[in-house]
């Protein structure tokens, strides 16, 4: 039986593919590339190009292919362009859904793994934040994910589709082999952006704000390694296949880090000098945003390996390093 990985040319699908390959799973991935990128696939993927909003495209897939179970990472993520174009976001993150699911319930597929996102929680109420806290997204990429959560909730319950959802914080990193790592256009990210300054591809990075009520005015993220996400897919797969029933964990390192943080580590990791310039802060910053992944430990076993900054950061600089176009180059 196959895992099929939807939009297993990105940056956390790309090292979920490499994650459930090296457990010895037979894996297809499907991506429309719209943000994916080829070069990103491992060649012991079976790869089809195609749309989750293309009905005929899941149909075949399911009837050529013995997939057992589906991870879902094929969703639109940028926060600022839900805000200018939120209906991109209710077209590709929320109807592309309910066509998965609907092709799922027709052909009786019944566990799904799904990537979401911290952003269901909107302002936090409490830090570290749990689980149970209350969601009010504040944008919609965070409303999207939230409306897809409830919709697996329902669906669970009207056709035993059993779901895990995985709420992650900041995604960073990149793979140990230098092979596959961070390439979004426009890159929003803080890392890999002060990395593109020691790259010499920006002139210095901005500090939007450093008057927060934070130890150094900056504001705090939780930052997991990206193969420490792809290790919870696999764990929260095994969930599923054991008899877990439908469950949401989030997954994040506990610690969080400081933007003046990042870059120091940054400057140690590179060498280089990486000038910071202070401006205005953004509007909808959150001071801090820290994720208790207490649940995901005690129930999947999930442990991340990479709880160092500067040892995060040197996997993403070693990748950047050697590509400092993307996958471009």
């Amino acid at each position: 039986m196959a895992v099929l990985i939807l939009g297993g040319a990105g940056y956390i699908g790309s090292h979920t593919v490499y994650e459930f390959l090296d457990k010895g799973c037979e894996v297809i991935v499907a991506d429309n590339l719209q943000s994916g990128h080829m070069q990103a696939l491992h060649p012991d993927a079976k790869f089809y190009r195609g749309d989750i909003r293309d009905k005929e495209f899941l149909d075949n897939l399911f009837k050529k292919e013995n997939i057992d179970s589906i991870i879902h990472f094929a969703a639109n993520s940028l926060v600022g362009e839900s805000m200018q174009d939120p209906l991109k976001y209710y077209d590709n993150n929320l109807y592309g859904t309910m066509v998965l699911l609907k092709s799922m319930v027709e052909n009786n597929i019944k566990k799904i793994v799904f990537s979401s996102t911290a952003a269901t929680y909107g302002e936090p109420e409490n830090i570290p934040i749990l689980e149970t806290d209350r969601t009010n997204p504040t944008n919609t990429y965070g409303e999207t994910k939230l409306s897809m959560e409830k919709m697996f909730k329902w669906v669970s319950l009207a056709h035993g589709v059993n779901f895990v959802s995985l709420r992650y914080f900041n995604a960073c990193g990149a793979h140990k082999s230098g092979k596959i790592g961070e390439d979004h256009s426009p890159e929003t990210h803080l890392i890999p952006i002060v990395l593109q300054v020691a790259n010499k591809k920006r002139e210095s990075i901005n500090i939007y704000g450093d008057d927060y009520d934070t130890p150094d005015g900056t504001c705090i993220r939780d930052y997991i390694h990206v193969c420490d996400l792809a290790s919870a897919h696999y764990l929260a797969l095994e969930y599923l296949n054991k008899g877990g029933e439908s469950n949401i964990f989030n997954l994040g390192n506990g610690v969080g880090f400081s933007v003046k943080e990042v870059i120091e580590a940054s400057r140690k990791v590179t060498g280089d000098k990486i000038p910071a310039v202070v401006s205005e802060r953004r509007a909808g910053d959150p001071a801090r945003l820290i994720a208790s992944s207490d649940k995901a430990r005690n129930v999947l076993g999930w442990q991340p390996q990479y709880t160092n900054l500067e040892e995060i950061i040197q996997t993403a600089w070693i990748w950047h390093k050697k590509h400092p176009e993307g996958y471009k180059s």
